[in-house]
């Protein structure tokens, strides 16, 4: 269900009228414009950010047809245990008073050569520059038997709200001793390190209600972000509870079937009681309607500033778009929203643009009060953004500094929560 395009400032609500609704309108304005897509890490960033920065010369609509974001960043400590659910949720009401529209629908369709964005709400914007920060979709066929259809009996909560609580109530209504199985995704695809901490954090659910529960993991990669560190960590809190089969076991040849809760191994089908299938990811499908994806499904940007290579006036943030070595995270979207509004601001009113620097860092949880990190900085070159500098935390690292990540994450959540919605 859609909702009207709304005005929201800090002194007044403008709703639109129910003639303008009854028929498509075109909204233009004498300020400079520019349109959001994606109310996520990168685009709710880059909306903020572009209206708090421009101090009002810039009109900013965002769309977004979901009025509060569930983060998926953070939603493995939910399945653990180690966080409510509504402490995920987070809404725009920082962004509207910043100065952004809302535009509470979907965006349908993308006109780049009149520069127009149809929504469906039947309304038509206008835009100076446009920002696409969508997300990921999943690529049709890549689980052999998987489709979105059977989500509700192999969820991926990989978008996380609905999918998410559902994965974990199925976790917590499995059989005593029974299996919960991971299809895990090809690389790349959204938080490199999120399937392996999920792992760990079922696996603490399950020490606490079913013990001799066992948990399976299908893998088509031959390695995985922090394999170490989770591998030294599920022996010292879970031994003998997770087997992980690479494609040299038949972890990369696997087909479901929901009908029957079954995986097939190399032909020979396995029972399990819970199946969280995670699929292979493209860019969120208003990019390939844009026209801007390349055969990959990922959107190939400009790493000096977040611009799609075939648009300079389009810019992509976030997961969707093919930037080179910055993994597909909050922390990175957030990152390159802020380069990409700078930009777009120096652009549209003449405000000075500095050169483009870009970081990120992924913590995992693994068990309490033993957390790991990963991260680097980076920078543009002519080819791709380039890593610069990296750190990653150590196997046999002491319980202290364990606990000091841990406490450190939880600190970042708030913080750049707070930095994306205001």
């Amino acid at each position: 269900m859609t909702g009207p395009v709304l005005r929201v400032t800090r002194r007044t609500f403008i709703g639109t009228t129910a003639a303008a609704l009854a028929a498509p309108a075109v909204f233009g304005q004498t300020k400079p414009r520019v349109v959001v897509i994606g109310g996520g890490p990168g685009g709710a960033t880059c909306a903020r950010y572009l209206a708090k920065d421009s101090g009002g010369a810039l009109d900013v609509t965002l769309v977004e047809p979901n009025a509060r974001y569930t983060t998926c960043f953070f939603s493995n400590l939910y399945l653990g245990g180690f966080r409510d659910f509504d402490s995920l949720v987070h809404g725009y009401d920082g962004l509207a008073a910043a100065g952004v529209t809302i535009a509470a629908t979907t965006a349908e369709g993308v006109d780049r050569d009149t520069r127009r964005v149809t929504l469906g709400s039947g309304d038509v914007l206008e835009y100076d520059r446009l920002v696409i920060s969508p997300g990921i979709d999943f690529r049709d066929g890549s689980v052999p038997g998987w489709s979105l259809a059977n989500a509700e009996v192999m969820p991926h909560a990989w978008k996380a709200g609905p999918q998410t609580k559902l994965l974990k109530s199925m976790v917590e209504s499995m059989r005593q001793g029974g299996t919960f199985c991971m299809v895990a995704p090809p690389n790349p695809y959204r938080c490199p390190p999120g399937p392996y901490e999920r792992v760990s954090m079922i696996a603490h659910l399950l020490t606490q209600t079913n013990p001799t529960a066992r948990i399976l993991i299908l893998d088509p990669k031959d390695k995985y972000s922090k394999q170490a560190l989770f591998e030294e960590g599920w022996q010292t809190h879970y031994p003998g509870m997770i087997e992980w089969l690479g494609p040299d076991m038949g972890g990369g040849a696997v087909e479901v079937r929901p009908a029957t809760m079954e995986v097939v191994i190399d032909g020979e089908a396995e029972k399990v009681d819970v199946c969280n299938v995670i699929p292979a990811q493209i860019a969120g499908r208003i990019a390939e309607i844009a026209g801007l994806c390349d055969e990959t499904g990922w959107v190939p940007v400009d790493p000096l500033s977040m611009a799609s290579r075939v648009d300079a006036g389009v810019f992509v943030v976030g997961d969707a778009s093919a930037q080179g070595d910055m993994p597909k995270s909050a922390f990175s979207a957030n990152s390159q929203a802020k380069v990409a509004a700078m930009k777009i601001r120096g652009e549209l009113t003449g405000s000075r643009v500095f050169p483009a620097k870009y970081t990120n860092t992924c913590w995992s949880l693994i068990a309490p009060k033993d957390g790991v990190k990963v991260g680097a900085s980076y920078e543009p070159t002519p080819e791709k953004i380039a890593s610069v500098e990296s750190f990653i935390s150590q196997p046999g690292e002491p319980a202290e500094l364990r606990r000091a990540t841990y406490e450190e994450s939880l600190g970042w959540y708030q913080g750049i929560t707070a930095d994306i919605f205001g």
